[in-house]
């Protein structure tokens, strides 16, 4: 049961890759899979005891250290922007996994212990032999495993340009999401001073200011929310706004990025654009017109996939087919007109 009200997320019981793929893979709306990784020996020693799934993790540590984010208890595990939106809450670290596992233990209980994070450790570096003993039963095409290690905390709303399978290890997970549609309501932070990458929501879920961000109110009643056990796994499309808080004293979650391959990433082609929209935007309304009418042929229009289908296959250039080539291709027009600039 969540501590926010909102829409149920689909869900179903563990699955097969079969199912997954026919089912969910190509559906556009998340899905909770209740159970998937239940299997796990990483699961089961998370049910033992924090100690034991603090053993099992250590058990694989190939020597890194991990990026960590370290906080304030004050922030409420809420790692964010500072007032002013300069900076952020937090400070930046590194700690070998190890070291980072017996803090976490040892903070249990500590009044006013600060909030730590480390995210998106690839599995096959800082866990080696952790993906061949905790093996995901579903088809995520090149997909890295990462695994994510931290007390209570909270990574505000915001999107990954991948699918996304996510599956919490230890502890316990509540996932607020919204539709792509939706960011326009959820009053998005600084593109180019970001968090971890990816631009945030300015709102606090648990305590949204509606007098300052009064359009939340619409992306609130879209809202889907969902609470994950151990063992359970969600399927969060690409491009869905999604809030997640951790609410064990020592969270594990594991989660597979696919789906991008050779296409560029929608979020640096915006940043690319903002010249484009800094050109545009001040145009004389018959010329702001005319482009608007380009990139309805080449981008949102009904025919904008088959715009270069008169062009031979090997002179398309930008507008073929998405492949590692084609993204090199852009970088370097790009890269030829920024010089020019």
């Amino acid at each position: 049961m969540s501590d926010i009200p909102g829409l149920a997320v689909a869900e179903t019981g563990a699955i097969d890759a079969a199912r997954f793929e026919a089912e969910i893979a190509h559906g556009y709306r998340p899905v909770v899979m209740r159970g998937l990784a239940a299997h796990w020996p990483a699961v089961r020693a998370a049910q033992r005891s924090d100690r034991a799934i603090g053993e099992h993790i250590v058990s694989f540590d190939g020597g890194r250290s991990a990026d960590v984010m370290v906080a304030q208890s004050d922030i409420g595990g809420r790692f964010f922007y500072n007032d002013d939106l300069s900076g952020f809450n937090f400070e930046r670290a590194k700690a070998p996994i190890p070291t980072l596992v017996d803090q976490l233990i040892a903070l249990q209980g500590v009044p006013g212990a600060p909030a730590i994070y480390a995210g998106a450790a690839a599995a096959g570096e800082f866990l080696p032999g952790w993906a061949e003993t905790n093996v995901l039963p579903l088809p995520t095409p090149e997909a890295v495993p990462r695994v994510w290690l931290g007390n209570e905390s909270r990574v505000s709303t915001h999107y990954d340009v991948s699918s996304n399978v996510a599956v919490v290890v230890a502890g316990r997970r509540r996932f607020c999401l919204f539709p792509p549609e939706q960011g326009p309501n959820l009053y998005v932070g600084p593109l180019d001073v970001t968090i971890a990458g990816q631009p945030v929501s300015l709102v606090d879920l648990e305590a949204p200011d509606l007098d300052r961000y009064p359009r939340f109110a619409d992306a609130r009643a879209q809202m889907q929310v969902t609470m994950l056990e151990p063992g359970d796994a969600i399927f969060i499309p690409s491009m869905w706004w999604h809030d997640v808080k951790a609410l064990g004293r020592f969270n594990v979650l594991v989660n597979y990025w696919w789906g991008q391959g050779g296409a560029a990433s929608p979020f640096p082609a915006l940043i690319h654009a903002i010249l484009a929209i800094l050109a545009i935007r001040d145009l004389p309304e018959g010329e702001r017109a005319a482009v608007r009418g380009w990139f309805d042929q080449y981008v949102f229009g009904d025919e904008a996939k088959a715009a270069a289908a008169h062009l031979p296959e090997a002179m398309r250039g930008v507008l073929g087919e998405p492949s590692p080539e084609r993204t090199d291709s852009i970088r370097g027009y790009l890269a030829r007109t920024l010089e020019r600039l």
